[in-house]
């Protein structure tokens, strides 16, 4: 595992956030290729909630970004305040060192200091699910298999309805 130290945002790290996101996402199967650009418009409509990047000393090589959902389905003083994870990102040469897992424990940790209620993510359950994310039913988002679509409650009782998130998204919900 490479040691990094995890940190949040500075201004100056605008650019380098998003070469290493665009880099992070070329290729991949699952990617729209507009993450980089998500990371920027979150940051634009003042979306960004929390925005970490892991440093090897030398450079910024990971970034994970948080942002505000909502749940339609409940009341807001019902559920609390719900974030979205994502995305995480990691330089290629870089990825399978452990950062992405220590920059997704940092925002946990870092959601759970701000009184957060829970957490909602789009990824892959087998990877997700070791960090405590799970899929609920109750808890919905249209278009990826229901699977995907994973959840982690920080305070409170598990929420139920449909998660819309962040307008930057451009997604359903």
């Amino acid at each position: 595992m490479t040691a990094i130290t995890i940190r949040p945002e500075r201004g100056s790290d605008q650019s380098a956030i998003h070469a290493l996101t665009e880099a992070a996402f070329l290729g991949m199967p699952f990617a729209d290729g507009d993450e980089a650009d998500l990371v920027d418009n979150l940051r634009a409509d003042g979306d960004l909630t929390l925005s970490l990047v892991a440093e090897d000393g030398e450079r910024i090589v990971g970034h994970v970004a948080i942002s505000p959902v909502t749940i339609e389905g409940g009341a807001r003083r019902e559920y609390g305040d719900w974030y979205g994870l994502g995305p995480v990102s990691v330089l290629p040469e870089c990825q399978r060192e452990g950062i992405g897992s220590q920059l997704i424990k940092r925002a946990i940790a870092d959601l759970r200091l701000r009184g957060a209620n829970g957490v909602v993510l789009l990824g892959d359950p087998d990877f997700y699910g070791r960090f405590g994310f799970e899929h609920d039913p109750a808890l919905t988002y249209p278009g990826p298999p229901a699977e995907y679509f994973q959840r982690m409650v920080l305070d409170g009782s598990p929420p139920k309805g449909r998660v819309r998130y962040a307008r930057a998204f451009g997604a359903p919900g």
